[in-house]
């Protein structure tokens, strides 16, 4: 069976957290061994949203990004009888997510760097990702700010923040020790701290 032939469509509203829905995922996933085409579009729309904002996260490219998701989906859909239930079925996902990212960032600047500039400059940025906010000059600063710092540093940030993972969740989704977590953590902050003093000038 060709994914291809499945209508997958772009969620309306972005899904609640749900720290408990792995047997939910579990039992998706196995129907999509199975062949079916709408628990792949159901597991699609539960993932949709934090799939685009991490993968436009390290990329800091939306078309990037919407390719991504569609290109992890269709891994999922492909290797779903490789799931080995070592982690929960997030925390797997999110790791094919990370590393076509990583693929996709790296391929980008091959190709900048053969053609002598950066894509960088003609990128669509964050507005069409992010919703509207009050503190919309907040998160404008906060994207800035996160958009310096490297690629693995905005994983581990965007995971622990905005996807609420623990940092043993992220050693996995990252294929790294949690002290690499920890250490990337560690520099992140310190980044930040200088990047953005009013964010930070309470901490203790």
């Amino acid at each position: 069976m060709e994914v291809s032939t499945v209508h997958l469509h772009q969620p309306a509203e972005p899904p609640q957290v749900q720290p408990l829905r792995n047997e939910t995922d579990l039992a998706l996933l196995e129907r999509i061994e199975q062949g079916d085409r709408a628990a792949l579009h159901e597991l699609y729309q539960s993932y949709y949203h934090a799939l685009l904002r991490f993968i436009q996260r390290i990329t800091r490219s939306l078309e990037l990004a919407q390719e991504g998701v569609n290109d992890v989906m269709l891994t999922v859909w492909r290797k779903s009888s490789s799931f080995g239930r070592r982690s929960s079925v997030s925390t797997w996902i999110m790791g094919i997510a990370y590393h076509k990212a990583l693929k996709a960032l790296a391929v980008r600047r091959r190709w900048s760097s053969r053609f002598g500039f950066h894509i960088d400059d003609f990128e669509d940025r964050w507005e069409a990702a992010v919703e509207p906010s009050e503190h919309r000059d907040l998160r404008d600063s906060l994207d800035k700010a996160l958009d310096t710092l490297p690629p693995a540093q905005r994983a581990v940030v965007e995971l622990t923040y905005f996807s609420g993972y623990s940092y043993e969740e992220i050693a996995a989704i990252m294929d790294c020790p949690v002290n690499t977590v920890k250490t990337r953590m560690f520099h992140a902050r310190a980044k930040l701290r200088k990047t953005l003093p009013a964010l930070t000038k309470d901490e203790r």
